[in-house]
């Protein structure tokens, strides 16, 4: 028996978990993380609350296991949020708070690139957007004071948590990371000059990129091989094993993606591109779309609107609200295939009074911009089926309307750790023999009343967006 360890660093909690040979979760252990938002548009997090949080898992978790166990665990896989950064020195001491994928403080600098926007998305393979973590480094570049700096450096948060969590102290960031700060060539799988030069970057504060699966070093402290790094995103397309080609995967969290493999890196005006997989020899692509607000859109209408705690009622709220109102959803900026943050949430109509009525329209208005990005995969490659993901995945009603939405499939695996179990499936080699999870299906349905709130969604953002 050997086992494989994986560590989530994710928006608002740490987790290590541990997997035996055949895929299955046997321990884990978690802790929560703060997200501070000091003012409109800025959301950081303490870096060292983040690393602290990383090693109490670890270590609990290991704590847990008798000898045998914990000889026999062969690899580990460390996956993180992507475009969340810090300022640190080489050495790995923090020297300033980390800029969250959430933070938009580079916003008013990018208007100032629009010349050279196409340029940038085909360089990287994303649009130009405050999202990503260039505009945050330069900001970082700009305000922090690196005077007692040895060697001052622009790291992605994963860089960060390398340097103090391995014995061999790597300052190297892995393929997806690198390409989610909007600074490497995704044609080469290099820091590209003309987008370090817009952005005002030098190469040498940045980390060495590596593949996703390659040898990093070991864990402090043990001798348990960093065999694969990888954005958190990334590793949910693998929670299952391979993706087959033909199915979407939709994972919902915090922020909601919709994901599939592309056999080459082409080019989208709209969505992203990205890296599903890399190693020494091999590179799997990905096609993105992204909605900003699902998680945070449901957190935002709980506060907004005095809620309270949504998760013990929302399933049943699904069940019994038939005709909920329509939000316009925007919270957090219009991810695909907009890239828009001038637009507030707002309703079509008054704004309800009932508590239900609100929890179910904000709940649809995720699977509303969700279908406009499935539609758009739709046109470059049919999809046929969705595998299902994430916290918010685990209502029924949602993936019921998912589902009668899009006219497809959709499958939700029993694996509610699927970035966590995709790390370690990266770090394990790719086993083939891995046992798949179980798995529960929504097959569409006729809803006449779904469908006529999609095309009343669809038309009010088109006008807002006009104005």
């Amino acid at each position: 028996m050997h086992y494989i360890l994986a560590i989530d660093q994710g928006t608002h909690a740490s987790r290590a978990l541990l997997f035996d040979q055949l895929g299955q979760a046997v321990a884990s252990h978690w802790c929560d993380v703060k997200l501070l938002r000091p003012t409109p548009g800025r959301v950081e997090q303490d870096p060292a609350e983040l690393l602290a949080s990383v090693q109490r898992a670890v270590n609990q978790l290991l704590a847990a296991l008798d000898k045998k166990q914990r000889k026999a665990i062969s690899a580990c896989g460390i996956c993180t949020q992507r475009s969340t950064v810090v300022a640190c020195s080489r050495g790995g001491q923090a020297l300033s708070q980390a800029l969250s994928w959430q933070d938009v403080r580079g916003t008013d600098f990018l208007k100032t690139l629009q010349e050279h926007s196409a340029d940038i998305q085909r360089l990287s393979g994303l649009p130009v957007s405050a999202h990503y973590g260039a505009s945050k480094l330069r900001w970082l570049a700009q305000y922090t004071d690196n005077s007692q700096a040895d060697d001052f450096c622009l790291a992605p948060l994963v860089s960060y948590i390398l340097l103090n969590l391995l014995t061999e102290k790597p300052y190297a960031v892995d393929h997806s990371n690198a390409q989610r700060t909007q600074l490497m060539d995704m044609a080469n799988l290099r820091w590209s000059a003309p987008l370090l030069d817009w952005f005002g970057i030098t190469a040498n504060q940045l980390p060495a990129i590596q593949p996703m699966y390659h040898p990093y070093g070991h864990l402090r402290d043990t001798d348990i091989p960093v065999t694969a790094v990888c954005g958190d995103q990334n590793a949910a397309v693998f929670g299952a094993g391979e993706l087959p080609a033909d199915t979407a995967l939709a994972n919902l969290g915090s922020g909601a993606f919709i994901l599939r493999r592309l056999t080459t890196a082409a080019p989208s005006q709209h969505q992203l591109s990205g890296i599903a997989c890399s190693d020494s020899s091999r590179v799997d692509y990905l096609r993105e779309g992204t909605v900003n607000g699902a998680g945070t859109a449901l957190s935002w209408a709980s506060e907004q609107y005095e809620l309270g705690d949504l998760k013990p009622v929302l399933g049943d709220w699904l069940d019994k609200v038939l005709e909920p109102p329509v939000f316009i959803n925007t919270v957090g900026g219009l991810g695909s295939p907009w890239w828009q943050s001038n637009v507030a949430p707002q309703w079509i109509g008054e704004t309800p009074e009932d508590k239900a009525d609100i929890a179910v329209a904000v709940t649809e208005s995720i699977i509303f911009l969700l279908q406009d990005n499935l539609q758009l995969m739709q046109q470059e490659h049919p999809v046929k089926k969705i595998r299902i993901s994430g916290g918010l995945s685990q209502l029924d009603g949602l993936c019921q309307r998912l589902a009668s939405l899009s006219g497809l499939i959709v499958e939700r695996l029993n694996n509610p750790e699927a970035t966590a179990r995709g790390v370690a499936w990266l770090a394990a080699g790719r086993p083939e023999h891995w046992q798949q999870p179980a798995r529960e299906i929504f097959s569409p349905r006729q809803d006449a009343g779904l469908t006529k709130r999609y095309r009343q969604f669809c038309e009010r953002l088109a006008e807002l967006l006009k104005e």
